[in-house]
């Protein structure tokens, strides 16, 4: 039981990250495998309810930052051909239409620009210039809004006035752009990237950073006046309903705040989906009658997807599922190979040798964006016992780790269970007579934290004395040749947290821990 790690992750609401990264002055957007889900929206005392669900992008690659060019169409940016275009979607026939293809530049972030059919968005090209763009939306040709500011995000305030979210050094600032006069303020440093218009009033809403602590404030961009509205507790992206209500989500849940009614973020929905297992931005029309969600899919449902495709023994779609440097390797620390290409050739030679292959998925443990499936794996009537680590990454497989069976190996149940009862027990004589003199422990996949029985000695001592309610409940356990793996649920001091241990068994001993996270 690895308790140092479980403290480790703790909240500290002291910690924040912003989900943009600077590389060379230049916004990069993350290109994860997400999906837009159009619902129809309905009001029920005050509690919005969600129906008719429907995938509009249906793409594979990134469709996001969705936008409504008004209460039946949408546009958004999705991926094509390697590069990110604009593509309108109308609701009422459920067709949709590129707008732009631009050679050399992906767009981001379309917004419709007011008392005009055209719309902005900001255009990355292949040489790193990022600028805001203005697009004829009948003839896809784009010329340059603001000539020297690279502009992350931005927001129609009027059609003069334009809101934007703007790199400098490595943060973004909120800036308000005349377009009149070409003059432009700063209101606030170190901003995320929700803009919005708040309704029924003169304001826009954005998440300020600089304090201690994220804030949701609201800001009137003629005078730079701001006011807090909520912490966002680790919300990055939101939308406000036609009565003043504000919604945002953290993972698949669903919530809502009204700063007039409401004392703190109340749940709305839980998503059962995998497909919508991590809900990204959302945006909703003047009505409030459709709402749409981007969203990720499940780590498990990636996963199920490379089952399916390796048993049809669908090469591409197989190679698909996972990143262009996926590693793959045997546990512990012995890469097979890196990079899709390579299992590509590797796989589409045993495809060619084989006559039939298959895998059956006999137990799965999922922790975050890590599965482990114990598997029997059949070739040519062969059968083989395995264990494959899943570690999910932007919707794609960064890594697969094999464990295999090892023949004649000892039983190793008894002695894992042995030190589960002595942990629970907090018999620290008894729970270091479970491991070698020598024992090792590693974070997953081989980083070293601890080694031999002393050191142990030193780290769970204390901890057994003053924890009185220390518990490990084991929820799911994977037995392969001389290894165990447990899925554990801990009570440490009130608290619970999920953990995976793979323990290695040696002459009757556990010779090495590898922690999951």
């Amino acid at each position: 039981m690895n308790f140092l790690r479980a403290l480790s992750i703790l909240p500290n609401m002291k910690q924040y990250l912003l989900i943009i990264s600077i590389l060379s002055g230049s916004l990069v957007y993350a290109q994860p495998n997400t999906e837009i889900y159009l619902f129809d929206l309905e009001i029920a005392e005050g509690i919005p309810k969600l129906t008719n669900k429907t995938n509009i992008s249906n793409n594979q690659g990134y469709d996001n930052q969705p936008y409504f060019y008004d209460d039946t169409t949408l546009i958004f940016s999705g991926t094509r051909n390697g590069q990110t275009d604009i593509r309108r979607y109308d609701i009422t026939t459920g067709q949709s239409k590129w707008l732009t293809d631009t050679p050399g530049g992906s767009e981001y972030s379309p917004t419709r620009i007011p008392g005009s059919n055209a719309i902005s968005a900001i255009r990355l090209d292949t040489t790193g210039l990022q600028r805001l763009y203005r697009y004829d939306t009948t003839t896809g040709k784009s010329t340059p809004i603001l000539q020297d500011a690279k502009v992350g995000y931005h927001l129609w305030y009027s059609k003069d006035i334009l809101i934007n979210t703007v790199l400098v050094e490595d943060r973004m600032d909120l800036v308000v752009s005349h377009l009149k006069d070409n003059s432009n303020y700063t209101f606030q440093k170190q901003v995320g990237r929700s803009l919005l218009d708040i309704p029924n009033s003169k304001k826009i809403s954005f998440l300020d950073f600089s304090e201690e602590g994220p804030m949701l404030k609201a800001m009137d961009p003629i005078s730079g006046a701001t006011e807090p509205i909520i912490r966002p507790d680790g919300a990055q992206d939101f939308c406000w309903l036609p009565d003043g209500t504000l919604l945002t989500a953290r993972g698949s849940r669903l919530l809502k705040y009204h700063p007039k009614k409401d004392g703190s973020w109340e749940l709305v929905a839980e998503f059962e989906d995998p497909d919508m297992y991590t809900i990204t931005r959302m945006a909703i029309n003047s009505t409030g009658t459709s709402l749409v969600l981007v969203a990720e899919a499940s780590p498990e449902q990636i996963v199920d997807k490379q089952v399916a495709t390796y048993n049809a023994r669908d090469l591409e779609g197989f190679v698909s599922c996972y990143a262009q440097n996926v590693v793959v390797q045997r546990l512990p620390g012995d890469t097979l190979y890196v990079g899709r290409e390579q299992m590509r050739k590797s796989y589409g030679d045993y495809f060619q040798r084989t006559d039939s292959t298959s895998v059956i998925v006999q137990k799965r443990i999922v922790l975050g964006n890590t599965v482990i499936d114990e598997e029997m794996a059949f070739d040519d009537g062969v059968e083989n016992h395995q264990v494959a680590i899943y570690q999910i990454r932007n919707e794609e497989i960064a890594s697969m780790t094999f464990l295999f069976e090892k023949q004649d190996a000892e039983d190793p149940v008894a002695i894992v269970q042995e030190q589960l009862d002595a942990y629970n027990n907090r018999d620290i004589d008894a729970f270091l007579a479970t491991y070698s003199e020598e024992v090792q422990l590693f974070n997953y996949p081989e980083t070293k934290t601890g080694e031999g029985q002393e050191q142990m000695r030193k780290m769970y001592q204390g901890f057994f004395e003053n924890t009185p309610d220390l518990n490990c409940e084991i929820k799911k356990r994977i037995v392969i040749g001389n290894k165990v793996i447990d899925e554990e649920y801990l009570t440490i001091n009130g608290q619970n947290f999920s953990a995976v241990a793979i323990y290695e068994v040696e002459n009757g001993k556990i010779a090495r821990v590898t922690f999951i996270q």
